[in-house]
């Protein structure tokens, strides 16, 4: 808000005038990010940093911070670290188990031989859950439960 304030010594009158002002948005800023790169732009806008300073932060080309920015999907290994620079995970987690496991996965950056080992699992097994072809079985599914309730545990 900005007031300009008139006084006229002849007559003893005054007025104000008040403008209301809003910080128009620079072009190009997502307002409701939808990508991990608008995230990514969204953030950096925030924080004043050129896409050569965030490349420096998650260690990668600028190159790359300008793709992920204009559409192309980072490589999941980056994950984490766009994550700790953004401060939040910028996909939603499914509310089924199978969906949960292939976010977490997609979280922590890992592979389906990281995954595996971490979960006492083959990963070819884990591929077939995350892939759709096969439908963990019951006992499965709770296992899986318990690992993802113990990995946020931790």
């Amino acid at each position: 808000m900005y007031t300009f304030l008139y006084y006229s010594h002849s007559r003893r009158h005054s007025f104000s005038i008040q403008i209301p002002l809003e910080k128009q948005p620079l072009p190009g800023y997502p307002v409701n990010p939808v990508t991990v790169g608008d995230h990514i732009r969204k953030r950096r806008i925030d924080l004043g940093l050129l896409q050569r300073e965030v490349a420096e932060i998650i260690g990668v080309t600028e190159s790359s911070v300008w793709n992920w920015e204009h559409g192309v999907e980072p490589e999941q290994h980056y994950d984490p670290k766009i994550i700790k620079f953004l401060g939040y995970i910028p996909f939603d987690c499914p509310d089924d188990t199978v969906g949960r496991l292939a976010w977490y996965k997609r979280a922590m950056g890992m592979n389906l031989d990281q995954l595996g080992e971490a979960m006492g699992r083959d990963p070819e097994q884990l591929s077939d859950w995350l892939s759709g072809r096969h439908k963990p079985f019951r006992k499965s599914l709770g296992k899986i439960e318990r690992f993802l309730e113990a990995s946020v545990r931790k």
